[in-house]
């Protein structure tokens, strides 16, 4: 095999492994993989890994990004897709479309409004996960109330 072949190997073992075991989740993403996902409607939406990774980048973004409460995502409820857009010569990414109410540690409920791109993830192998936590998006990435993501 060429090196290219080796590296590429590499690569998608490292991404085929669970996310929590191969390189280390937060407690607070520990505790959403464990809890049990109310209204989950089958979709890539509620898949594990999927929820795993939108909870340990808000753990990033609430310790990263000026004034936001130091908060955790502690359970997901409602889980649905509400759009896919699948592949096609006008639209080449296939895009699901999801939306879910998220339990975070100060008692509050909020919209999370998520997007997951398919074959976008490092290095185009995986999917990527943009998501958007109602009065989170402090810098308006997603513009007003999460438009973008919706």
């Amino acid at each position: 095999m060429t090196r290219f072949a080796h590296s590429a190997l590499a690569a998608l073992l490292l991404l085929s492994t669970p996310f929590g075991t191969s390189l280390g989740v937060t407690q607070a993403a520990q505790a959403a993989d464990l809890s049990s996902y109310g209204g989950d409607d089958g979709s890539v939406c509620g898949q594990p890994w999927v929820l795993s990774r939108i909870t340990d980048r808000f753990t990033y973004q609430v310790h990263n990004v000026p004034h936001l409460p130091n908060v955790a995502i502690k359970d997901f409820h409602n889980i649905r897709q509400h759009r896919y857009q699948a592949a096609s010569d006008e639209w080449p990414i296939g895009r699901h479309y999801c939306r879910a109410t998220v339990s975070l540690s100060d008692g509050r409920d909020r919209s999370i409004f998520y997007l997951i791109e398919e074959g976008q993830g490092f290095a185009s192998i995986g999917d990527n996960v943009e998501f958007c936590v109602s009065g989170f998006d402090r810098w308006m990435v997603y513009n007003g109330r999460c438009r973008v993501l919706r």
